[in-house]
């Protein structure tokens, strides 16, 4: 009888930290093979809405051109749809005098909701938050507590000026400026 005072709770804490660390786990993993299919889809439609909304789009001599990334942060599938909570970044950058200028950008959390388009997925529905007042519920609204947690950490334009620098034919260590 001593040895089941003794050992219960013991064994107890251990299924809770078990479960608990397995619940943890699940919920803010993502499916990597689902996010190789709808990351190209995501990003273009990111691409599209970004062309002529920056200051380097006024100075034709900077050949400005848009950059974006997704990474995801929350994605289900919903039967033949896609729901993918994603945290973007899209920079544009121009060149000039051999050094890569950063003309303007964006970085906010999107909800896309994705639905299959032959081989590939197309965006269907976009979600934003509000500017302002309303972003925080608005992010608690859409994301999951753990995805939640991860928007607050910075996103690094390394991947975006490393593409961008292949664009324009820039050594990979040019350096970067303001328009």
């Amino acid at each position: 009888m001593t040895s089941v005072r003794i050992w219960g709770p013991g064994v107890g804490a251990v299924v809770v930290l078990v479960a608990t660390g397995a619940w943890a786990r699940g919920s803010s993993a993502v499916d990597a093979g689902l996010w190789a299919s709808v990351r190209p889809a995501i990003e273009e439609r990111l691409l599209a809405q970004a062309q002529g909304d920056g200051p380097g789009g006024s100075e034709p001599a900077l050949k400005a051109r848009w950059f974006c990334a997704a990474q995801a942060l929350d994605l289900r599938e919903e039967g033949d749809r896609v729901r993918a909570g994603v945290d973007t970044l899209c920079v544009e950058y121009g060149v000039r005098d051999g050094a890569l200028q950063e003309c303007g950008g964006a970085h906010y959390p999107q909800v896309m909701r994705l639905a299959r388009d032959g081989e590939g997925y197309r965006v269907v529905a976009q979600e934003e938050p509000p500017d302002g007042a309303g972003y925080a519920d608005w992010e608690k609204d859409h994301f999951s507590v753990f995805a939640e947690s991860r928007l607050d950490g910075e996103v690094s334009p390394a991947g975006l000026e490393s593409a961008a620098r292949t664009h324009f034919g820039l050594a990979a260590d040019a350096t970067v400026g303001d328009c």
